[in-house]
């Protein structure tokens, strides 16, 4: 999907939320997206491997993989040009620029050939955007079409605070749906379900009193 296709109610709602907010966005979100950190360190990307983000919002979680995993390519994708610009300068600003790729794009619907020159790579995470993207079913789909054989996708996202308090959840769930957040509550479901239907290995764990839930799909050969 070219940058001129892309659905301009989501790429319109997302630019506007984060216009001003990614000037602050990382200082904010470390308190609360938790379980970031686990995701990366969990990649285990191979020598030489190739990784995609989707939603690479600021870069932050990108130039943090980048540093982990130095003889590695990594390719990120988001819909919002203002975070974009944010990410790009930040990737240029740690010298990663020439092992770091971003490109706008949908990640329900995209064409990593047409905009990476990569058809497909070893791993792919989603960090804290299924819960901003409508159609979200359709990225797990897509990120998984994405994978190279005995490839992975990770996932890191809010849960369902099951292990918490229910006033808890209740501040939570007011607050994040303030920047358009919905935690999906199917997620486990919809990550087994793909699994299932591509013959992969599925681990899930929740973090956190379910607080975050964290996934990963593992293809076979």
């Amino acid at each position: 999907m070219s940058t001129t296709e892309l659905p301009a109610s989501h790429a319109e709602l997302m630019d506007g939320v984060y216009r001003w907010q990614r000037h602050v966005y990382d200082l904010t979100r470390k308190y609360y997206l938790l379980g970031r950190d686990k995701l990366i360190s969990g990649l285990d990307v191979p020598s030489g491997g190739t990784v995609l983000e989707l939603g690479c919002g600021t870069g932050r979680n990108i130039i943090l993989a980048a540093r982990a995993y130095p003889d590695a390519r990594f390719f990120g994708l988001d819909i919002s040009a203002e975070m974009l610009d944010t990410a790009g300068a930040a990737v240029a600003r740690e010298g990663l620029s020439d092992r770091v790729m971003l490109a706008r794009g949908d990640a329900t619907d995209f064409n990593a050939k047409a905009l990476f020159g990569q058809g497909s790579f070893d791993r792919v995470f989603v960090s804290y955007s299924l819960s901003m993207i409508p159609g979200w079913e359709k990225t797990v789909s897509a990120a998984l079409a994405a994978l190279a054989p005995m490839g992975s996708l990770h996932v890191v996202d809010f849960g369902q605070q099951e292990g918490l308090p229910g006033w808890f959840r209740t501040l939570l769930r007011g607050w994040l749906k303030k920047f358009h957040v919905t935690p999906r509550e199917s997620l486990r479901d919809v990550l087994e379900s793909e699994a299932e239907r591509t013959g992969s290995t599925f681990r899930f764990r929740t973090l956190y009193h379910g607080y975050s839930w964290l996934a990963v799909i593992k293809l076979g050969i």
